[in-house]
C-alpha cells in the first residue's frame, strides 16, 4: 500500500488507569494531544477533540460538560435524541457529531440533530442527506467515510469509489468538510492515517475525522483534525 512514511509517529504510551474520573482523563487526553501537535509543528486550535459518549448515560457526560468539554460523538440518531436536548439546553455551545452508520431513512433525524455527520459512504445516502437539509435548512458538516483497509465488514466507500463520491456530493451542496476512516483493527494505523491524508490532499478537502482512544496521537501527527476518543475517556464499556 502506498502512503507517506511519518517520520514523527510518537511512540505509544500506557494509559491512565480507568478509575480516574473522566475529568481527570480528558486533561490528561487534552496534554497528549498538545504535545503530538508540538512534535508535529502545528497548531492546537486546529484539532477538535470528540468525546465518544455512545451508550453512556448523562451522568457519566456531565461532568466532561462541567469541565468544558463541548464536542461529542454519538453512534446512534435514537440514543442521540432521547439523551441531547436535555444536555444541549443546560450547557449551550455542544456540538453533536454522528459518527455510527446512518440509513437512508434517518438522514432527516440526522441533520436536525446533528451538527457533523462523519459516515457519509454511498451515493444514496448522498440524496437522502441533501434532501434533509433542504427540508430542515440546516447544513451539518459532512465527511466523507472512506473503507480506508478494504474491509468488508465495515462501512465507508471503496477507495476507488472516493473520486466519483466527492463529486455527487459536492454536487448536492453538501457541504463535504472532510475524510473519515477506522483503520483495520490490531495492525498499525499509521500508514493508513497517512494514505487518508494523501487521499484528502489529492482531492482538495481540509478535514481528517481520523484517530481513537488507543491512536489519536499518531493520528494528530499525521494531521487529524477530529479525533475520535471514547474508553480512553469514559472508560471500557461492559
Amino acid at each position: 500500500m502506498p502512503f507517506d512514511e511519518p517520520s514523527l509517529v510518537p511512540r505509544p504510551t500506557p494509559r491512565v488507569s480507568d478509575d480516574r474520573p473522566p475529568a481527570e482523563r480528558l486533561i490528561d487526553i487534552r496534554t497528549r494531544i498538545d504535545k503530538a501537535a508540538t512534535l508535529a509543528r502545528r497548531k492546537r486550535g486546529d484539532l477538535t477533540l470528540i468525546a465518544v459518549s455512545k451508550t453512556h448515560p448523562a451522568t457519566a457526560i456531565e461532568p466532561l460538560l462541567a469541565a468544558g468539554q463541548r464536542d461529542f460523538g454519538e453512534n446512534r440518531v435514537q440514543e442521540a435524541e432521547a439523551k441531547w436536548p436535555a444536555l444541549r439546553d443546560a450547557y449551550p455551545g455542544t456540538r453533536l457529531h454522528l459518527i455510527g452508520q446512518l440509513q437512508s431513512n434517518k438522514a432527516r433525524d440526522a441533520v436536525r440533530l446533528a451538527d457533523a455527520i462523519h459516515v457519509v459512504d454511498r451515493p444514496s445516502l448522498v440524496t437522502a442527506l441533501a434532501r434533509a437539509m433542504e427540508q430542515e435548512d440546516r447544513q451539518p458538516d459532512c465527511f466523507i467515510q472512506v473503507n480506508i483497509g478494504d474491509e468488508l465488514q465495515k462501512g465507508g466507500c471503496a477507495i476507488a469509489e472516493l473520486p466519483a463520491l466527492l463529486t455527487e456530493a459536492r454536487a448536492a451542496d453538501l457541504p463535504v468538510a472532510g475524510l473519515m476512516c477506522l483503520p483495520p483493527a490490531g495492525l498499525e494505523a499509521a500508514p493508513y492515517f497517512a494514505l487518508l491524508a494523501k487521499l484528502a490532499r489529492d482531492h482538495g478537502v481540509a478535514g481528517l475525522s481520523m484517530g481513537m482512544s488507543d491512536d489519536y496521537e499518531t493520528a494528530v501527527t499525521l494531521g487529524a483534525t477530529h479525533v475520535r476518543v471514547g474508553s480512553a475517556l469514559f472508560g471500557h464499556r461492559a
